[in-house]
């Protein structure tokens, strides 16, 4: 950190890393997604002559795509595809598809008709049905091919596929190339100075129909061959090794490139992949697989991509000596994709990456950027193993695919990046996150019925923190109850029984049972299934109440005592394994599986020093209540010995006590008693937790209005005395210092825009410099988020940093600026709107602009816009004249029945807002008793 490595010592200046890399790493892990497929006939050569008659479109597809199944008459074996995506560079569009796809099946069950996906495509040219195979010549009549709701075709026989045979459904097929993140897609983007294009593809979970007819269902799992037709200019990649590339002609003379790829694996149809691109790479190979890191010339020049190329072969050979399962493919393709929706997406061969997931700056020399990476990298990776060579058997079981992957990237970038506190970032990134998620009635399972998971569900919906998070979590605990040694042998087991094919929850069970059958080392209370169908087949999660006196352990799902839609009628329990400790010393590990249980080996003594810490290092999923007794001698230690608690259950201790404060089972006076020993905490990750509950994100703009915020000053300001705090926190106080270091950085930048601020601190300057700026400095952003060489990672910083500015005017002219199309994207619009509303200054005016420009912004957006400022809206809203001058402008806007609803959603935001106000004015009395001025 240069000079400035003083502002947080050697030391903080690490942890300091692990910490934002964890708040940068959950932006882009939301978005961890996404591997595999025989031959029987080839598909016809592409046609010379134009597309023929069109059947009419498909349905607009549904967003996230449908749970609708197929009836499983036929069971496809093998695709031959051919992809034809019509563009040339330049072009200015609209663009378009085309393509054939030859499907050999067998058939299962007597049928009429064939059923398949097929979403928002054409029919080009006749279908046909030949077979049954081997006969030469045999063919079926089709009598139409009929497009069905919720992307289903159905091609209609004038005769019976026969069980037992074999057929080839052979569809020509033409669609869209839209610019958009899904499918099939084509993004514009800046390289070397000239614009340029790419054409790549986006299939989990369901839009594989979008880009050809296909059984596009998890378990429908089939070989491919793949031919793709691009402009010479391009190259062209996918699931396997190209092994041939030659040219033709299309019905005007013009020349096209034919790239054949070898014959894939047996794989599911969300892991086909495309990518035709200018890109350069670099490569290297281990044990016999070629990696490839694809990206933009000007940036594989710059050696932007060498730290992926550096660690991707390491990361797979890591993950096969742990598995002891091979990696099956020749090769591995990684790509930097300018503008992707996700932050990776695991494509068996051929990954796909948000370029800032893949990209490191040689010059950046904090070394948390590298970790960022290497965890994404690295839960793509896991994915070849859990996801690709076994797939869940269908949607409801995603935790198999992702959960697992989330929990192994962390020991796959743990072993590239060994120095830095992985196992510290995951509790506080992936953990308490989703802790305080999983505690509301109608948050789902983890593991769902299949029937649940069916018709119209939205699929995307199933990815989200309880997917990833949690199944990372109860992944984590389930290893640490059998130990990492019999948890691996049990995957094994599992990945070579399943591999090529899919599995349920169940199969990991029975494997893990088989395991755990073989051994005498490790006893557990139940079967395998029994303890851990307790922890993904209900929802939520425990609490354990722990009564030191009588050593009795009791525990109830953890929810919000204040709602009173909460009843007792909710009686889940858990087979919950206890790790713990008594002053300091390990115990055995302890089962609790029943409601309530007394443990005499916990009962404690008279002496103030004899004191027991439950889940020791968060290793199970559940949060603990101390009685008083105990607290207070947990307190004690912490005053006298922080270090006799372990970091990662400090971490957790703190966040516990608030998560109970908040829901109703303890006073918020109870839990700042644990904070008093925070002058002795040097662990940032603990520092993020304490911050997290006392100055909430969503509260930073507006707690400057409660008289808590001068008291929280001195606070932290006598904290900061004794030990350098972040830059983030340290300028949100408005200490000089920060401010001051903002503007000299940012002027900096000003006067020289090659100079980079550096990554972890970059955010927080470039608000902070504008903010003690005037025009000039904002001006001098607004042109850095127009150049053309600015990152989209930098652009994202910039839209937020613009609206920091303190001047209403400014406010009031980057509102303006987000209305205009040829400024700014349409979806940019209503981000600088949230940006705006969110800040102390820019609530009322970004309010007032959605009131002025409402038609404008309605005819864009419609409700959800609404919807997302009135959340916002909803902190400052204390009063009821505050509450009636809203719903003025919402009986104007709004339909009758959501003007109710709104009016609902008023009154609670006030309710909340005056409970906030209660409990932050037992917080300052709290401060004024026990901090000193």
């Amino acid at each position: 950190m240069g000079a400035r490595g003083l502002y947080v010592g050697r030391r903080a200046a690490a942890l300091l890393a692990a910490l934002l890399l964890a708040l940068l790493a959950a932006l882009l892990a939301l978005a961890a997604l996404y591997g595999r497929c025989r031959q029987e006939a080839p598909p016809p050569p592409p046609s010379p002559a134009g597309p023929g008659p069109a059947a009419p479109p498909g349905p607009a597809p549904a967003d996230g795509g449908s749970g609708r199944r197929l009836p499983g008459h036929l069971l496809p074996l093998h695709y031959d595809l051919e992809l034809w995506p019509r563009v040339r560079p330049g072009q200015a569009g609209p663009f378009a598809f085309s393509g054939q796809v030859n499907i050999t099946v067998r058939c299962r069950q007597d049928t009429d008709a064939a059923v398949l996906h097929s979403s928002g495509l054409r029919s080009r040219g006749a279908a046909v049905v030949r077979g049954p195979l081997p006969e030469p010549g045999a063919a079926l009549e089709v009598a139409g091919l009929r497009q069905e709701e919720a992307e289903v075709a159905v091609l209609e026989l004038r005769g019976r596929l026969r069980a037992g045979r074999r057929y080839v459904l052979q569809l020509g097929f033409q669609g869209r190339l839209e610019e958009g993140v899904d499918g099939l897609f084509l993004t514009r983007y800046t390289d070397q100075g000239r614009s340029s294009m790419l054409i790549a593809s986006q299939l989990e979970p369901t839009y594989a129909r979008r880009v050809y007819p296909c059984f596009d269902e998890p378990a429908m799992k089939a070989t491919f061959n793949i031919r793709i037709v691009h402009d010479p200019s391009y190259v062209a990649l996918s699931n396997m090794p190209a092994i041939d590339v030659s040219e033709m002609k299309d019905e005007n003379g013009s020349l096209w490139t034919v790239t054949t790829f070898n014959t894939s694996l047996k794989m599911s149809t969300y892991l086909t992949a495309f990518v035709i691109c200018d890109f350069d790479y670099v490569t290297r190979t281990e044990r016999g697989n070629k990696i490839r890191i694809w990206a933009r010339k000007e940036a594989v020049k710059n050696g932007y991509v060498d730290y992926a190329l550096n660690i991707t072969g390491p990361i797979l050979s890591f993950l096969e000596d742990l598995l002891n399962v091979s990696y099956p493919l020749p090769k591995t393709d990684l790509v930097a994709l300018p503008d992707f929706g996700a932050g990776g997406m695991e494509n068996w061969g051929l990954m796909t990456f948000q370029e800032s997931s893949l990209m490191y700056l040689p010059s950046d020399k904090l070394t948390s950027r590298k970790a960022m990476i290497a965890i994404i990298v690295s839960h793509e990776l896991g994915h070849q193993w859990f996801g690709n060579l076994v797939t869940m058997n269908w949607w409801n079981d995603l935790w198999l695919n992702e959960g697992l992957a989330s929990y192994f990237e962390y020991l796959g970038a743990t072993f590239v990046e060994p120095k830095l506190s992985l196992d510290k970032i995951f509790y506080d990134h992936v953990v308490q996150p989703v802790l305080r998620e999983d505690n509301e009635i109608g948050v789902r399972s983890l593991s769902e019925s299949e029937d649940k998971i069916k018709g119209s569900f939205s699929l995307m919906s199933l990815f989200d923190s309880i997917t990833y998070n949690k199944g990372a979590s109860i992944t984590w605990m389930l290893s640490g109850f059998l130990t990492e040694k019999l948890f691996m042998r049990a995957l094994t087991s599992y990945l070579k029984e399943f591999s090529f094919s899919n599995a349920n929850q169940d199969d990991l069970w029975t494997h893990i049972q088989m395991v755990v059958d073989a051994q005498d080392e490790v006893q557990l209370p139940a079967s395998v299934k029994q303890i851990m169908d307790s922890w993904t087949c209900q929802n939520g999660f425990p609490v354990l109440t722990l009564n030191l006196t009588t050593g009795t352990i009791s525990q109830e799902q953890f929810l919000n005592k204040k709602n009173e839609n909460n009843t007792d009628s909710y009686n889940n329990t858990w087979i919950i394994p206890i790790s713990w400790m008594r002053n300091g010393s390990s115990q055995p590990l302890m089962w609790l599986d029943k409601s309530s249980k007394v443990f005499p080996e916990i009962q404690a003594s008279e002496s103030e020093y004899d004191w027991i810490l439950l889940n020791v290092n968060l290793s199970g999923y559940y949060r603990v209540n101390y009685d008083k007794l105990n607290l207070k001698r947990l307190a004690r230690v912490l005053e006298s010995d922080p270090k006799a608690i372990p970091a990662v259950s400090r971490f957790q201790l703190i966040d516990d006590v608030f998560a109970l404060t908040q829901f109703g089972y303890i006073q918020i006076e109870t839990a700042l008693e644990l904070t008093k020993y925070l002058a002795r905490e040097d662990e940032l990750f603990i520092w993020n937790v304490v911050l997290l509950n006392l100055v909430p994100e969503n509260l930073e703009g507006t707690l400057k209005n409660y008289e808590v915020y001068p008291l929280l000053k001195v606070l932290f300001i006598k904290m900061l005395m004794l030990w350098k705090m972040t830059i983030l926190l340290t300028c949100w106080l408005g200490l000089q210092d920060c401010l001051n270091l903002s503007s000299e950085l940012y002027a900096k930048w000003m006067d020289n825009p090659e100079y980079k601020i550096p990554f972890l601190i970059r955010r927080t300057v470039c608000c902070y410099g504008i903010a003690v700026g005037s025009d000039k400095e904002w001006n001098f952003a607004w042109e850095m988020y127009n150049h053309t060489n600015s990152t989209k990672e930098d652009k994202d910083i910039l839209l937020s940093a613009m609206s920091c500015a303190k001047e209403s005017w400014l406010l009031y002219r980057y509102l303006q600026y987000g209305l205009s199309d040829t400024l700014f994207s349409s979806n940019c619009t209503s981000i600088i709107i949230l940006y705006v509303v969110t800040k102390d200054i820019g609530h009322r005016i970004a309010w007032e602009f959605v009131m002025e420009n409402w038609p404008l912004l309605s005819a864009r957006y419609g409700k959800e816009l609404l919807h997302d400022v009135l959340k916002i809206m909803g902190r400052f809203v204390n009063t009821d004249v505050q509450i009636q001058e809203l719903q003025v402008f919402y009986n104007t806007t709004l339909e009758e029945n959501e003007r109710v609803a709104t009016t609902l959603l008023l009154e609670f935001t006030k309710f909340e807002n005056m409970e906030r106000r209660e409990l932050l004015t037992k917080v300052a009395n709290w401060l004024q008793k026990n901090v000193d001025d």
